[in-house]
């Protein structure tokens, strides 16, 4: 049986075999990329960029990664893209009461109230701990195939990390 790669290489199979690859991430990477922006509709339009960006990029695959790891490189780079744009309009302060008002209000969003406060906690960390903190926390990444979709060491990575999780935890001491 030819792997999904092979497929991806042969102008008769190209097309099945990326929509095969669009069913089985499209929900992981719409996950992965919610956690940075604010609005669903913002979201599907990056996940649309990210999809866009591999099928265009397909010649360029060389296989050396696994196709997540590539996919979900490309999500972040969309993400990052779409935040440094957004961050002209938007003010810090802003941004924080946003986060929360937001998701309570979005039909999407499942959680709780604490659920609405650890994001909001997410909200305040600076922007690559915010990305190393969700890559971690909620998707489980190990840190090697985190340290390939960012290009950072892996020690950078878990001091990083470790850094996030104590400035949440004192957001949630300071709130008693």
């Amino acid at each position: 049986m030819d792997t999904i790669i092979e497929r991806l290489k042969s102008s008769e199979t190209r097309q099945a075999a990326f929509q095969e690859i669009v069913g089985q991430f499209s929900k992981p990477l719409y996950q992965h990329i919610r956690r940075y922006v604010l609005y669903h509709e913002d979201a599907d339009d990056i996940l649309q960029n990210t999809f866009m960006k591999a099928w265009i990029g397909l010649d360029t695959f060389r296989g050396e990664s696994k196709i997540s790891t590539w996919l979900f490189r490309i999500a972040v780079n969309e993400s990052l893209s779409f935040l440094a744009r957004q961050k002209e309009n938007i003010s810090l302060s802003n941004e924080e009461n946003d986060v929360a008002n937001c998701l309570m209000s979005d039909p999407y969003f499942d959680g709780d109230e604490t659920e609405a406060l650890l994001q909001k906690a997410i909200s305040l960390l600076p922007e690559k701990q915010r990305i190393i903190f969700n890559m971690k926390y909620f998707e489980e990444m190990k840190y090697e195939e985190m340290s390939s979709i960012l290009n950072t060491s892996v020690g950078a990575l878990k001091a990083s990390y470790h850094i996030a999780v104590q400035k949440i935890q004192t957001f949630f001491k300071n709130l008693k």
